[in-house]
């Protein structure tokens, strides 16, 4: 990894990307979802502070575990001063965002457990697939192996189930 002298107060492109190990393009993207930004030489070259790289790792850590960016946009924005994530903001953000974790590995969990319920019928039967009819919800209307969309005067979901 290249070394970056100390005296260097901002960094390209390049020097972020190596030093953060995000690819360029991420870095692009990153700036234009609101996530990071830079200031633009003469020549409009692209110029980040340094403790972008700790937004960065920031950003890259919360992906890891599922974040979604917009989740994270909202987070960084709510920052004072557009500041750099500390450790405490963090270990506060992360407590946060725990439970909807915890409750996307239940969702996971159950998807892994009857996933080869769902191969071994072959049929994807709204009836009895865990994966296409959850809890059976459907088949308190009428059983079938496929669901019709359909818009009908009078029915309040606009659905209709065809045989």
């Amino acid at each position: 990894m290249p070394q970056i002298s100390g005296k260097i107060h901002e960094l390209t492109v390049g020097q972020l990307s190596a030093r953060s190990g995000a690819a360029v393009s991420a870095l692009h993207f990153y700036e234009s979802k609101g996530l990071i930004s830079s200031r633009r030489t003469a020549g409009n070259q692209r110029r980040y502070t340094r403790d972008t790289l700790r937004r960065v790792a920031f950003i890259r850590a919360a992906q890891r575990v599922g974040i979604p960016l917009a989740t994270i946009r909202e987070a960084l924005a709510q920052l004072p001063e557009e500041r750099t994530p500390t450790r405490e903001d963090w270990a506060h953000l992360s407590e946060a965002w725990r439970s909807e974790l915890d409750e996307r590995i239940k969702q996971l969990n159950r998807l892994r457990d009857h996933l080869t319920d769902c191969i071994g019928c072959g049929c994807l039967s709204l009836d009895t697939c865990v994966l296409s009819n959850p809890g059976d919800v459907f088949g308190e209307r009428r059983a079938g192996s496929r669901l019709m969309v359909e818009r009908k005067p009078g029915d309040a979901q606009g659905l209709s189930f065809g045989s």
